[in-house]
């Protein structure tokens, strides 16, 4: 078994490293000082370190490495994984590369399910870095964990589809630049129940869709990132080539998207996590209490040796999850996909706590990324579908392979 990168993989790592350490760190205080004195504290990309950043990447050839294919850099699942656990150490990093949530799953599905029309208005842009996206799937009256509640209608009228209904939790939706949402809602309520569902992309100045409010989390308001939005739905009409592939197909659109997200949420995890022990061993070496340095505390050597087990843990099973993604399909992976979801962010939230506790009251402050990082890591058992969702569907598939092995 051959646990060594290949040559692309390994110079575009080292090309990684050097555009974190050299560009990236160094830009994160000054980014979160521009974007606190800029005009909109939403507008990330408008930062000029950010704009800085995003050209640099352009230049090193570090620019879209998400997307397979002729439209991206044409990287593997496996390719990818360890240049998305570097991009993971700093919140700053997938956005300069183009490669950051949600833009990354509504550029696939452009990609895979967009008509050419489709392509040319929305996906061009957003692979050019030129404009940013949303998926509105999540809603506030339901258990949106079960992707088929969803209530927000598309009623076909004429020519065009008119939509109403409210949504939540819409990452991204705050940014200015936010053009478009990938919009998911029922065409059809009467249909087989994984089939109701349609998708539909709906320009941000559509009149009737309002922008209600920014969700804070634990907190935070994510605006670095360009927050997340309640939306409301008001006969909004648009038209009905707007609708991506066909009446139903939303449901199966939704899994399509969600597999590859998942992933990539669970590589950059490992960079978070890695940049946490990380600085966890640097606070417990530099702190003295009760006369000795915090690193010569057992618990705290304990902390350090565990977190650094669960890690190697993590990584190996992400890995194999994107070798299988790479070589039978995702639908092949699924299990593995499941089991990846379930266990990185209660794996990085642990080491997280851990690293917050070293620090001591310094661990909750803004003076370092602990805070934000475990506020951030916890709405990851929730996205993408719930822990105790995927813990359900993974037991009921072991049950019923244990069962045909008797």
């Amino acid at each position: 078994m051959d646990f060594s990168f290949d040559e692309r993989t390994e110079e575009l790592r080292a090309t990684l490293l050097d555009f974190m350490k050299t560009q990236v760190e160094p830009a994160e205080a000054v980014f979160s000082d521009q974007l606190g004195s800029s005009g909109d504290r939403w507008a990330w990309d408008a930062v000029p370190v950010m704009a800085q950043l995003r050209e640099e990447a352009r230049r090193r050839g570090l620019w879209n490495l998400f997307l397979p294919g002729d439209a991206g850099a044409g990287l593997t699942n496996l390719q990818y994984a360890p240049l998305a656990e570097i991009s993971g150490r700093s919140h700053l990093a997938p956005a300069a590369m183009n490669c950051a949530a949600p833009d990354t799953g509504n550029m696939e599905v452009l990609h895979q399910f967009g008509s050419e029309d489709h392509q040319k208005e929305w996906l061009q842009p957003l692979l050019d870095g030129r404009i940013r996206s949303a998926f509105a799937m999540t809603e506030p009256d339901v258990a949106s964990s079960d992707a088929t509640n969803i209530q927000l209608s598309i009623v076909r009228d004429g020519d065009s589809y008119v939509l109403n209904g409210r949504k939540w939790w819409i990452t991204g939706a705050m940014n200015p630049n936010c053009r478009v949402f990938i919009v998911m809602g029922k065409t059809d309520p009467s249909a087989e129940r994984h089939r109701q569902q349609s998708m539909i992309l709906v320009p941000r100045d559509a009149p009737g869709l309002e922008v209600v409010r920014a969700m804070h989390v634990l907190g935070y308001d994510d605006h670095d990132h360009g927050g997340h939005a309640e939306l409301s739905f008001t006969d909004v009409r648009v038209p009905v080539s707007n609708l991506i592939g066909e009446e139903g197909a939303g449901f199966a659109i939704a899994q399509a998207r969600l597999g590859p997200g998942r992933i990539h949420h669970c590589m950059r995890s490992i960079g978070v996590a890695e940049r946490a022990i990380e600085l966890m061993c640097a606070r417990a070496a530099s702190r003295v209490a009760f006369g000795r340095p915090i690193a010569d505390q057992g618990v705290v050597r304990d902390w350090i040796a565990e977190s650094r087990v669960r890690i190697e843990q993590l990584r190996l099973l992400v890995l194999k999850t994107a070798w299988l993604m790479d070589t039978v399909g995702n639908r092949g992976a699924h299990t593995e996909i499941q089991a990846i979801k379930i266990a990185t962010p209660a794996t990085v939230q642990w080491i997280l706590d851990k690293a917050i506790q070293v620090h001591g009251a310094g661990g909750l402050s803004q003076d370092f990324p602990l805070a934000a990082a475990y506020a951030g890591i916890r709405t990851l058992r929730f996205a993408d579908g719930p822990d105790e969702v995927h813990k359900n569907a993974l037991a009921k598939a072991e049950l019923r392979r244990q069962e045909a092995a008797r």
